[in-house]
């Protein structure tokens, strides 16, 4: 656990929904390092997350996951991290992103998270049937545990990038 003062700011909520955007940007802004867990599991396993989740299937991307969560939550330094959608669903994740950092939940409608997309190839959870559908289902799945994992909560629907950041900021200043 980092002392007081310099918690990690971390981001959580479904895809789409402006965590490494919004991430990078305030890392710049509070002049720290961003890091994403996606992009550490790939590095660990040097295969993309489709290609993990295709290989090991969920269970086993989870397991790569949580070790991933595990190193970026023990950075002696602050940084700024986004963890990947279902990072949450983890017991040992929760308990490591609480006990580290800010938690920060951004979230829209899944109509809205499917127009920011896009492209769903590189999404497994999204490969099959209709994506919007797949992320109502997703999110009425997992608000109960990102509400509770979050210590601030932001509706990413009307709001432009900057003014994320901005209130990001400004909350992160007051509980920091």
């Amino acid at each position: 656990m980092n002392p007081a003062g310099s918690r990690h700011l971390v981001f959580v909520g479904l895809m789409g929904s402006g965590k490494t955007t919004v991430g990078k940007r305030c890392a710049e802004a509070l002049d720290r390092a961003f890091i994403d867990t996606d992009q550490l599991v790939e590095a660990g396993s040097a295969q993309t997350v489709a290609e993990l989740f295709g290989a090991v299937g969920e269970d086993g991307f989870r397991t790569v996951e949580r070790q991933a969560v595990a190193d970026a939550c023990a950075s002696p330094v602050p940084i700024v991290i986004s963890c990947g959608g279902g990072a949450v669903l983890d017991s040992d994740n929760r308990r490591h992103l609480q006990s580290s950092g800010c938690v920060v939940w951004l979230h829209a409608p899944a109509r809205v998270l499917a127009e920011r997309i896009g492209s769903t190839s590189a999404r497994p959870l999204l490969a099959n049937g209709n994506p919007e559908i797949t992320l109502e289902r997703l999110s009425t799945l997992r608000a109960g545990t990102y509400a509770a994992v979050a210590e601030m909560t932001i509706d990413t629907n009307e709001l432009g990038v900057d003014e994320v950041v901005r209130r990001v900021l400004d909350e992160f200043a007051r509980v920091e």
